[in-house]
């Protein structure tokens, strides 16, 4: 999506360990504008796979996802990573590791929400080593739901999330797939 590459090498900056920071349009701070088009991008890209639901991880993929939503007017469940005193106890759970936190969750989403009857498409911001989608495919798979792919923003092609993602089936649809070249400089592949 040329649209999210120039703002990319507008707005990113990158950090060490391969870090790429877009928080003041995408993760942060939100351009609503600009996430609007990225909703519609991912419409255009799934719209006749029968999207019932839209799945994602707290917290930077919601909003996107959410601006996903509108198009395909359907509702956006999100796994939660942390337990609290108001969360029902039917849910179904999965291991994922961050490589932005550099630490292990439990995500967890209500068995009310997704039902064998769903089509689902995972959104996200990010993908570096496919442990969110990894994640969600494997909660999706215990509700008896279809998953029929997943969109992300920025794919870290230097990173082996989108292959991992590739070789399990998993239709992937990235929007940018970035590399940090030699002088730390990101280029498109």
């Amino acid at each position: 999506m040329k649209l999210l590459q120039e703002r990319i090498l507008k707005d990113a900056r990158i950090r060490e360990g391969g870090i790429i920071k877009v928080d003041s349009f995408l993760n942060h701070q939100m351009d609503i504008p600009f996430i609007n088009e990225i909703g519609r991008e991912f419409y255009r890209l799934f719209k006749d796979d029968n999207v019932t639901k839209i799945l994602t991880v707290e917290a930077s993929g919601i909003g996107i996802a959410c601006l996903t939503a509108q198009y395909f007017n359907v509702p956006v469940v999100f796994a939660k990573k942390t337990q609290t005193k108001n969360l029902d106890p039917e849910v179904y759970t999965s291991k994922v590791t961050s490589y932005t936190h550099g630490r292990d969750y439990i995500i967890r989403v209500f068995k009310r929400y997704l039902s064998d009857s769903d089509r689902i498409l995972i959104i996200d911001d990010f993908l570096a080593k496919g442990m969110a989608i990894i994640g969600l495919a494997d909660i999706i798979n215990q509700a008896g739901a279809t998953l029929v792919g997943a969109g992300v923003c920025i794919e870290k092609a230097f990173q082996s999330g989108g292959r991992e993602i590739r070789d399990r089936g998993i239709r992937l649809e990235s929007l940018a797939k970035v590399d940090i070249d030699e002088n730390n400089k990101i280029i498109f592949r």
